[in-house]
């Protein structure tokens, strides 16, 4: 190849840095990653260092670049996505962060939102932005800094501190500090952002107490953000893509079409429904959101937010040290016929959707002198599958008020789609057709294609959708009376670990 035919995608998550350079027919050329470390100063709080963040990102961008031999100049654009919510504060003029960044996951915020929903408020916020009152949002969490960082809200108010969820710290870095900006999608995560005008909500922000100078101008997920500093890679990059990690991933997805619905399953698990240009208001504990904005035209979506998935696992490698690598429980789930009445329910930083309990707390239940590691360990992939069941279930109600719109298919991506045992009995718990693509790292290839729709490297969606390839299918193989069984016992585990009814 020659000339520019090559997109960088910045996949920055909750557990690890990436970078993906993919060619123009959004194949990955070469990749780079680094693990993140979570800070837990106390139970229910979660933070990461943004410094290393940045650094992380960048190290992972040398890296994929220097694997795959390819120069700068031969990079068309930079396309972002990145865990959303995580919220950042830092100085503009020095650029450094005023504390940690606080992690989407983090709790410290509940009596807050608790307050906020007594007082009335939660009506009005969610008819503007789509989000139901919970800590899970960055409103909450920087009303907390610029409450709780000696000097920040005088700072603020006088315009010397900026905010941004990860993507618009990553940029604010990539250009030297030159572009203190976020896209639509991201900007659908904060509670302050009217998902119907599409721009900032001063009243919203006047009840949360946040100075609108802090705010980041908000741009179509495809747009230009500005140049990478030269310095960085030895020619500067254009920076044309930028959306929330499952945004993105559903961009990845093609799921351009209303109706169509992709779940990832990474840290968490994020089902999104794209319902086209109508922000469907869900009576059912979704939340509307952008799916992404192109040509000034945005696109809705319904999202169910499931906070720990492959976090479970990690759980279980990590501090029960019950599995030594994560694909470990795929062959123990194969060996058992069932959990035994094992069922977990992972509520370790609450429960999302359609629940909304920031204090429930996780528990295992059915343990029996019979119960091994294997019974625990399948259990944790099981509630992921019953998790997504809630929201699709959710999901098909909202749905049924909305012409043309059917849930007949999932595409799923993420680490834990590999797992074969997993997809399976994902099917065999939802009832449908599960799909899964040959590229499972949708969530960097849907940044690849925004930047690339705004260079031309992608000419439109209908070739984005040309490229989408399925690696595998599953279908539903389980007897329904069975299938209803497993669930019932779920919805009754669930109650005993939730706060409230």
């Amino acid at each position: 190849m020659s000339g520019k035919d090559f997109i960088l995608a910045l996949d920055q998550g909750t557990t690890s840095s990436r970078a993906i350079l993919f060619d123009r027919d959004g194949v990955a050329q070469a990749s780079a990653a680094r693990e993140l470390p979570q800070i837990f100063p106390r139970p229910g709080l979660v933070e990461h260092d943004p410094v290393q963040i940045w650094q992380d990102t960048l190290t992972t961008a040398r890296e994929a670049l220097a694997k795959a031999d390819i120069r700068a100049d031969q990079v068309a654009a930079i396309g972002i996505a990145n865990q959303r919510e995580t919220t950042v504060v830092w100085n503009r003029e020095t650029g450094q962060p005023i504390h940690n960044a606080i992690v989407w996951q983090d709790r410290r915020t509940t009596d807050l939102c608790e307050s906020l929903r007594q007082s009335g408020h939660g009506a009005m916020i969610q008819a503007r932005t789509g989000l139901i009152i919970d800590p899970y949002f960055s409103a909450t969490k920087i009303a907390w800094l610029l409450d709780n960082v000696a000097g920040a809200r005088a700072a603020a108010e006088a315009g010397a501190l900026a905010f941004g969820t990860i993507d618009s710290w990553l940029l604010w870095n990539l250009t030297g500090g030159a572009n203190h900006s976020t896209d639509a999608t991201n900007a659908s995560r904060t509670m302050l952002f009217d998902i119907h005008r599409q721009c900032w909500d001063d009243e919203l922000c006047g009840l949360f107490n946040i100075p609108m100078n802090v705010l980041p101008n908000v741009l179509d997920s495809a747009d230009d953000f500005g140049l990478s500093s030269q310095d960085l890679f030895g020619s500067s990059i254009p920076i044309t893509g930028m959306a929330g990690d499952q945004q993105a991933a559903t961009v990845g997805q093609a799921c351009f079409t209303p109706g169509m619905i992709k779940s990832t399953y990474g840290t968490g698990c994020f089902v999104m429904l794209n319902t086209g240009t109508e922000a469907v208001t869900s009576e059912n504990r979704m939340l509307t959101t952008v799916a992404y904005r192109l040509d000034g035209q945005t696109t809705y979506a319904l999202e169910g937010s499931i906070f720990i998935a492959g976090a479970a696992m990690q759980w279980l490698r990590d501090g029960l040290k019950l599995i030594d690598t994560a694909p470990d429980s795929e062959a123990l789930a194969h060996g058992l016929e069932s959990t035994n009445g094992v069922i977990m329910v992972p509520a370790f930083t609450g429960l999302g959707a359609p629940y909304w309990d920031a204090d429930a707390r996780g528990g295992i239940l059915g343990l029996t002198r019979d119960s091994s590691i294997a019974h625990i360990v399948r259990a944790g992939l099981e509630a992921v599958c019953y998790q997504t069941r809630d929201l699709l279930l959710a999901m098909q109600a909202d749905a049924g008020n909305v012409q043309g719109l059917s849930l007949d298919v999932l595409r799923v991506d993420g680490g834990m789609s590999e797992n074969n045992w997993l997809m399976q009995f994902l099917s065999d718990i939802l009832d449908v057709t599960v799909d899964r693509p040959i590229v499972t790292e949708t969530t960097a290839l849907g940044a690849a294609y925004l930047a690339g729709l705004q260079v031309g490297l992608f000419p439109s969606t209908a070739a984005i959708t040309g490229q989408w390839r399925r690696q595998a299918s599953f279908t539903p193989d389980m007897d329904p009376d069975r299938r209803d069984e497993l669930y019932t016992a779920w919805q009754e585990a669930v109650a005993r670990v939730r706060t409230v009814a």
